[in-house]
């Protein structure tokens, strides 16, 4: 597939693709070139509201449609989009600049994650409490909440969307989407997979155009019962008090500032390769990526080594270039932070292990770049980086790292490596996160809970938890004459 295939993309509502009524677009551009490679069309007020009249509609018909009979619709979605991954991938490292490989890989487990939503929305049970007085029934039913504004953004426009979308529709609500203007072909070829495996008009409806517009309209309009965003965490205060202010449900899942133990014990040449691997995938735009490395003292020296010859071998360039394995950062503003945040550091006294700078004068690469021994004031420090850059620090006893790892409001992801099973206890009780992993990568998987804590919102994307989200729980006691 060449730049010449990428489409114009259009908003999809009532089961029809079209044009903003208004006819305005904008533009969409190859973040590895910068060229404009679509356009996009972009929803004014009459379209949010064709929208909502839509998904009100939608609602209807979905939460009356059989649970095995949406778990059928939506394994058929997930098989057709495992038959279109590579034309989708394409399409995604082409807006987004990820490795085709990552954007596969992307694509794939989307289908996963809807394959897995479905079984569980036919087992969304209720349940019978046995009554105090006799001829009393006592029931508990599990009731869709309603039409669902969900917003997603630009890291990874599949696997954001597709958990959101997949929890709705198995728990029987209807959907408004509004995916990142900037990486929109991906998300619309997800929705179309799913419209193609026969989800009814109006179920399902994506719009992109002014986030702040959009959000400010959706989000307190009373056809929208329930909220899930994904993105920074001071929209994600705005938009929940928003929510809040309506009485509306909300699933937030925030920013975050992952730190990473490495104790004096921990197997480095594991931790080197798997951190290698972890922190640079997607040019480090992950919410989960590792980022404040804390080592000990004692095998910080060694640890750095072994870390900077891995990230040796990462290859930075075209997304679509064989043999890449890092592509440019996904917009000018991360690569803009980037030499911001590394220039304070630097300033306030921090070593430069590797890389520092931006590639070339074209596209927004940088090399995958490590700093050490930054003080608590430099930038990066509290502000997550969002790119292709480590910050390690050597710790020297359990309670000091601790206290570092807690020090920030964030409390998404953690990973941590030992090889004592006490020490990994300890700091699994110890840390404020929603998430922890230990000697290895194991976050994200459908059936495993995925939020935060603190700044990083509350609720989960992953996991039976996240159908919670969608259902109202309704109890009915029935004196049975």
């Amino acid at each position: 597939m060449t730049q010449a295939q990428y489409p114009n993309v259009q908003l999809f509502i009532d089961g029809v693709w079209g044009a903003a009524q208004s006819g305005e677009t904008l533009p969409i551009r190859n973040p590895a070139d910068g060229q404009v490679i679509g356009q996009l069309a972009r929803a004014g007020r009459a379209d949010l509201d064709r929208a909502l009249e839509a998904a009100d509609k939608g609602f209807k018909v979905w939460r009356s449609t059989p649970a095995f009979e949406r778990y059928k619709i939506m394994r058929k979605a997930a098989e057709l989009l495992r038959t279109r991954v590579d034309a989708i991938a394409t399409l995604m490292t082409m807006e987004q600049g990820k490795p085709l490989a990552e954007s596969r890989m992307e694509v794939s487990a989307a289908a996963d994650t809807i394959d897995w939503f479905a079984e569980e929305g036919r087992r969304a049970y209720g349940r019978i409490v046995p009554a105090r007085a006799e001829g009393v029934q006592q029931h508990v039913l599990k009731e869709p909440v309603g039409p669902v504004a969900a917003f997603t953004p630009w890291n990874f426009p599949i696997n954001q969307l597709v958990r959101k979308v997949s929890a709705a529709l198995a728990a029987g609500c209807s959907v408004i989407a509004k995916a990142a203007e900037e990486t929109p072909a991906s998300p619309a070829e997800l929705v179309r997979t799913f419209a193609d495996a026969g989800v009814p008009a109006g179920v399902l409806n994506l719009v992109y155009g002014n986030p702040a517009e959009i959000s400010e309209y959706l989000v307190p309009h009373p056809v929208i019962r329930k909220i899930s965003f994904t993105g920074s965490t001071p929209v994600g205060k705005q938009l929940a008090a928003l929510a809040g202010l309506h009485m509306k449900r909300a699933t937030m899942e925030l920013g975050g500032h992952a730190p990473v133990i490495v104790f004096e014990d921990a197997d480095l040449d594991n931790a080197a390769r798997v951190l290698a691997g972890s922190k640079f995938r997607n040019a480090g735009q992950v919410c989960v990526s590792p980022t404040r490395f804390l080592v000990h003292e004692s095998v910080l020296e060694a640890f750095r080594e072994k870390f900077v010859a891995a990230i040796g071998k990462i290859k930075v360039g075209n997304g679509l270039a064989d043999g890449t394995t890092m592509g440019p950062l996904a917009n000018p503003r991360r690569l803009a932070a980037m030499e911001a945040g590394v220039a304070d550091a630097l300033q306030q006294g921090a070593r430069l292990s590797a890389g520092g700078k931006r590639i070339g004068d074209s596209g927004n690469f940088f090399e995958p770049t490590v700093l050490t021994h930054l003080p608590a004031g430099a930038k990066f420090m509290s502000d997550e980086p969002f790119g292709p850059v480590a910050l390690l620090n050597p710790f020297s006893s359990f309670d000091e790292v601790v206290r570092e790892a807690n020090r920030l409001p964030y409390g998404l992801a953690s990973y941590v490596f030992t090889r004592s099973a006490k020490t990994a206890d300890a700091i699994g009780r110890a840390l404020e996160v929603g998430m922890m992993t230990i000697n290895h990568l194991g976050l994200a998987l459908p059936e495993v809970p995925f939020g935060g804590v603190r700044d990083s919102g509350y609720g989960s994307e992953g996991g039976t938890e996240a159908m919670e989200a969608y259902f109202n729980t309704k109890f009915i006691s029935h004196l049975v004459q």
